[in-house]
């Protein structure tokens, strides 16, 4: 009994340290996404006023997926490509994003 709940403790310990990392690593890819998320808008989509450019990127970012932030974070190093302006295209289009972005706007304008 006694090692059981010792297993078990450690195991609760352990995803507990798995969840801090996972966090640290999703919150350092999302800044490295932002990068890339700002010149994708500023750049391909002239619509966005300038001083909304920053909002448009946190909704964008604060939406996308898992996957979608690690493509975006490369993108900050290699490059934007077509595939990358289309995960930016797809974030915007969310009804989750277009929420965030009528919250937001009005008080960033």
């Amino acid at each position: 009994m006694i090692k059981l709940v010792s297993s078990l403790t450690a195991a609760a310990l352990t995803l507990v340290a798995c969840t801090g990392v996972e966090q640290a690593v999703d919150q350092t890819g999302r800044k490295a996404a932002t990068k890339a998320v700002t010149e994708i808008i500023a750049l391909n989509f002239p619509q966005v006023p300038k001083p909304l450019i920053q909002t448009f990127t946190g909704c964008v970012v604060e939406n996308a997926s898992a996957v979608e932030v690690r493509e975006l974070a490369k993108a900050s190093v290699v490059g934007v490509d077509d595939d990358t302006i289309a995960v930016v295209r797809n974030g915007l289009a969310r009804p989750a994003t277009q929420s965030c972005l009528r919250e937001r706007a009005l008080t960033n304008l």
